[in-house]
């Protein structure tokens, strides 16, 4: 059968976000500037998250802009305070490894998804059950037309509350350990460097240099 307009229109949209997200990958694994790597990392969870909403996952979009662009950018700017700027470049051998464990990974998942139910199968687990049962009573139990927002604001509310409770928190922890101003590490390190004598010079000869 063939596909509708509106099917086309979807699948061109999917295929130019996973287009982004591979060409977003290649570049940070290819990079040496950690700056430019966390910045495209925050990129990369953006473009995730619209790919979500695309496939009618707009609560894992939302979960994935809040703390995979927002947190997860500003908790990694913080920690490159703590180290240099640029990553050593690593030997092509090390290199393997790493990329045959992702081609295998990746292999394993397409594999998994043959026996995915198609997008919108109203047969599929996901529209049969309890989540029918949310599609029916949603709309007169809250007045609110989106599904997902009565789901997480009212079913599932304890649960969503404790895992905003999970997050905050360990933001709160990573922050704590990174430290801010003359606390922070990294500020503790250029304190020690600026009293240490420079290399090949006596403490006298820098003595001196400072009387001249």
């Amino acid at each position: 059968m063939a596909m509708s307009e509106p099917d086309i229109g979807l699948a061109l949209v999917n295929i130019v976000l996973l287009g982004l997200l591979f060409v977003v990958a290649i570049a940070i694994a290819r990079l040496r500037s950690l700056f430019a790597i966390v910045m495209l990392s925050g990129i990369y969870s953006l473009v995730s998250a619209a790919w979500y909403v695309a496939v009618d996952a707009v609560d894992v979009g939302f979960t994935e802009a809040a703390v995979g662009a927002g947190m997860s950018t500003a908790v990694l700017l913080g920690a490159m305070l703590l180290t240099s700027r640029t990553a050593k470049p690593e030997k092509s051998l090390r290199q393997l490894g790493p990329l045959l464990v992702c081609v295998a990974t990746g292999i394993m998942l397409i594999y998994a998804t043959v026996d995915l139910p198609a997008v919108g199968d109203p047969n599929s687990p996901a529209n049969t059950g309890v989540g029918l049962t949310y599609l029916r009573v949603a709309w007169y139990d809250t007045g609110i037309e989106n599904v997902v927002t009565p789901v997480l604001g009212s079913y599932r509310g304890f649960d969503t509350l404790g895992e905003t409770t999970v997050v905050f928190v360990a933001g709160i922890a990573v922050a704590l350990l990174l430290g801010f101003g003359e606390r922070s590490l990294a500020e503790t390190i250029r304190n020690e460097d600026k009293t240490l004598p420079k290399a090949g010079k006596t403490p006298e000869a820098e003595d001196e240099e400072t009387d001249s």
